[in-house]
């Protein structure tokens, strides 16, 4: 397969873009990490990347902000009137997934909104007696909420792991606010009848832990080892990322939120038919129980060493039907994408506002 470089693909404005994002990334207070450019890739293509562990960055401020259901821990930075761009962490993660990927849109004149999902970091239910639900159409609606409380109409989307699955609902349900989309992992739509369905036993063992947060044992044992067990996932699904002890502990700290273990548990329950969700949810997930096409464009990536469970491109490219690339990241690229490869996954945001 042919690989496509940055002069083969993207014209000189877009080029000089992201060129001056790269050269101010050190000056800018979010990150201070450099890497080497990646390759631009077109669809089907392959791009690469460096392994590195993300710099021990920190983001300026957290801002708090409430948003339906909840307070919402976000952080920002760029233009309040840069167009914006959302970016979803997934689990177990947190927006220190994003945190070299912001610096570069920042610099490319973006305005960039990383919240902490429902479970994490400084997000917090604003009501004690609110179900502490998992389920991915009521994340989607979080998403929603703090759009409307930032009063913005319409943002770019990009995510990975759970972050890509609410940027898909949000594009599917909501096309009117989401400009563009990045997806790590593609289209990850589901439902609990979906779930239902057994898979051949390898796949079914990369999905271990599901299983094992489907009993009391493994709720507990969660709990009383989230900062070891959230490692494990990280060194299995980036098996080829040398992370050290300080990136994964300034993530970890994200997991002693008092509902980490509660949306946790329920999420991966609820997709196996395990647990209820709420009947508010009911028409959003008969929706998407029909694997809806998504119409907005859209770039899904995905890293060369992905250890976690995902689909092959080739499985999930006609669920797009609007203006759509599919790139591979190569350079030993694993789950956390947006982190083991930043300059890539800054390039599609941009890349995909220009489709």
């Amino acid at each position: 397969m042919k690989k496509i470089t940055p002069s083969d693909e993207v014209d000189p404005r877009r080029r000089s873009l992201l060129g001056a994002a790269a050269v101010t990334l050190a000056a800018i207070p979010l990150g201070v990490a450099t890497r080497a450019d990646a390759q631009q890739g077109a669809a089907g293509s392959k791009s690469q990347a460096p392994v590195k562990s993300s710099a021990h960055a920190s983001f300026a401020s957290i801002k708090q902000i409430d948003a339906g259901l909840l307070n919402v821990g976000y952080a920002e930075a760029g233009p309040a009137d840069g167009p914006a761009v959302l970016l979803l962490h997934g689990w177990p993660y947190d927006i220190y997934s994003f945190v070299d990927v912001t610096p570069l849109l920042v610099a490319a004149g973006y305005r960039v909104i990383v919240p902490f999902l429902r479970g994490y970091g400084s997000t917090r239910f604003l009501a004690s007696d609110t179900v502490r639900n998992g389920q991915p159409s009521a994340i989607a609606v979080d998403i929603i909420a703090l759009m409307d409380a930032l009063k913005i109409e319409k943002a770019t989307i990009g995510g990975f792991d759970w972050g890509a699955r609410t940027a898909n609902i949000i594009a599917a349900l909501w096309p009117a606010r989401c400009k563009a989309m990045v997806s790590v992992s593609g289209y990850l739509i589901g439902s609990q009848a979906s779930g239902k369905a057994p898979l051949p036993p390898k796949a079914e063992l990369q999905w271990w832990y599901q299983f094992y947060f489907a009993t009391e044992r493994g709720r507990v044992g969660y709990d009383k080892n989230r900062h070891d067990f959230a490692k494990l996932i990280w060194q299995l699904a980036s098996p080829k990322w040398n992370f050290d002890d300080a990136t994964f502990d300034r993530s970890a700290a994200a997991f002693e939120n008092a509902d980490h273990v509660a949306i946790v548990i329920h999420n991966y329950r609820w997709r196996l038919g395990l647990a209820e969700g709420e009947p508010k949810f009911d028409g959003y997930e008969k929706k998407l129980a029909e694997s809806p096409v998504i119409t907005v464009p859209t770039i899904t990536l995905e890293g060369d060493a992905n250890g976690a469970p995902h689909p092959e491109g080739s499985a999930y490219a006609k669920k797009f039907s609007g203006k759509y690339a599919h790139r591979v990241i190569e350079g030993g690229i694993g789950h956390n994408l947006p982190q083991e490869a930043p300059e890539a996954f800054a390039k599609a945001i941009v890349d995909v506002n220009h489709m």
